[in-house]
């Protein structure tokens, strides 16, 4: 059974996804989650920590700047898998160890908390044997100055730790669930354990053996993916991917949407998904809602549908540049109002919630009384694949912003129940 450490816990994403949804599924306690740390920099009331701990009950979580917790790692238990949705950040790299610990950037550092971790874990002969993590689609293609640096940053980060890599971008409607929503995940598993085993064919293991390709499986590809190394001089380190790392093409792609790093050479292709199995509908979700929860406030009275439906148009609007005086038109397309019941709900934001028209809110025509609203904070919580009422207790507005700021929770569960059935090792 592996224990767990849950970092950037959030409202506990990773903790459903593994100990609820996939140990159901497994029938019986595989996954444990044994230390958890959430921090919400610049706030004075830790929200949603204090959900967390509302669902796990007290002491469940760490709430602490994970940059001083990592300082004393012998006050982290150990673990074999570390899972966490870290921030998007500027992954650039400094030669002054005076910036941020090497790292540009007030975010920057967060990245290297988890690697001093992963140090601190295996200089005391118990580093991790799995380490799953989650961030942004566009992720493998910042920034946008220099595509992919900071991903090929990440990704020689975790090979010089002794871990070989396998990323994914998935976007969770293609596989039946209820919500488009686009993300990449990160596997790094340990050099030497039985779950490296097949990454000797990285073509295979991104369409056919890998533990992504098991989960989500994907249309046969490619017989013979060639291999590129992050480092293209032997001699650069970390700063030297920072500065030099697509340098010569900055706007052109290095990594696709999947794809395995072995030992330093990365290998990475286009692929589709491939998914027959049932699909969950935004009306599924909303059919399942308890009348009661439907207040008042969240219809939209007579008066506000033309707003609304305003917000949701297309537009075409002059703006100036702030810093150059350019003028140019900006243009947006119409947006589907309302959404639609019989297809995956749109990505969820964080400004989800709140009475105000908003082109990006979902609005549904409510299948009983056929009469336009917004979705009630558990209709938002099914899309991600949480219990209904998993953030009861916080405001509808703040309740919103957890669930645009979370993951979709059956991703885990699939890759957790793959992971279950893989060899461990001793």
């Amino acid at each position: 059974m592996p224990n767990v450490l849950e970092l950037f816990a959030g409202i506990g994403g990773f903790r459903v996804g593994l100990e609820q949804r996939a140990n159901a599924r497994l029938g019986g306690d595989f996954y444990h989650v044994i230390w958890s740390n959430q921090w919400e920099p610049n706030s004075t009331i830790q929200h949603v920590w204090r959900t967390y701990e509302r669902v796990y009950g007290l002491g469940s979580c760490v709430n602490e700047d994970i940059e001083q917790v990592v300082k004393h790692p012998e006050t982290i238990p150990d673990a074999q898998m570390i899972v966490g949705g870290f921030p998007c950040q500027d992954y650039s790299v400094a030669r002054s160890l005076q910036q941020a610990e090497g790292i540009e950037g007030q975010k920057g550092a967060l990245w290297w908390s988890i690697i001093r971790l992963i140090q601190d874990k295996e200089v005391a002969g118990n580093a991790p044997r799995v380490i799953f993590l989650e961030n942004v689609d566009r992720l493998i293609h910042s920034p946008a100055k220099r595509r992919g640096r900071d991903f090929a940053i990440i990704l020689q980060s975790l090979s010089d730790l002794g871990y070989s890599v396998e990323w994914r971008v998935i976007n969770a409607a293609d596989y039946g669930m209820p919500q488009r929503r686009r993300r990449t995940f990160i596997l790094a598993y340990r050099n030497g354990s039985p779950l490296c085993q097949g990454l000797d064919n990285p073509t295979g293991w991104i369409y056919n053996n890998g533990i992504m390709a098991e989960a989500f499986p994907v249309e046969p590809g490619n017989d013979n993916i060639e291999g590129r190394a992050i480092k293209e001089n032997t001699e650069w380190d970390l700063a030297d991917i920072s500065d030099h790392f697509n340098e010569e093409t900055p706007q052109k792609r290095v990594f696709e949407n999947a794809g395995v790093m072995v030992h330093g050479v990365f290998y990475t292709a286009k692929v589709k998904p491939r998914y027959n199995g049932p699909r969950i509908t935004l009306g599924d979700i909303v059919a399942e809602t308890p009348r009661k929860e439907i207040t008042e406030d969240y219809y939209i009275n007579n008066d506000s549908i033309e707003i609304w439906q305003r917000e949701k148009g297309s537009k075409k609007i002059e703006r100036v540049s702030r810093t150059t005086g350019f003028k140019y038109l900006y243009s947006e397309g119409p947006m589907v109002f309302p959404d639609a019941l019989d297809k995956p709900s749109r990505t969820i934001i964080t400004a989800e919630g709140g009475q105000s028209a908003s082109r990006f809110k979902h609005v549904i025509e409510d299948p009983v009384t056929h009469r336009y609203r917004r979705l009630v904070p558990s209709e938002l919580e099914q899309l991600d694949m949480f219990p209904r009422g998993h953030t009861a207790g916080e405001t509808a507005v703040r309740r919103a912003f957890f669930i645009g700021n979370s993951l979709v929770c059956g991703i885990v569960e699939r890759i957790g129940v793959v992971l279950a059935h893989r060899d461990w090792g001793e």
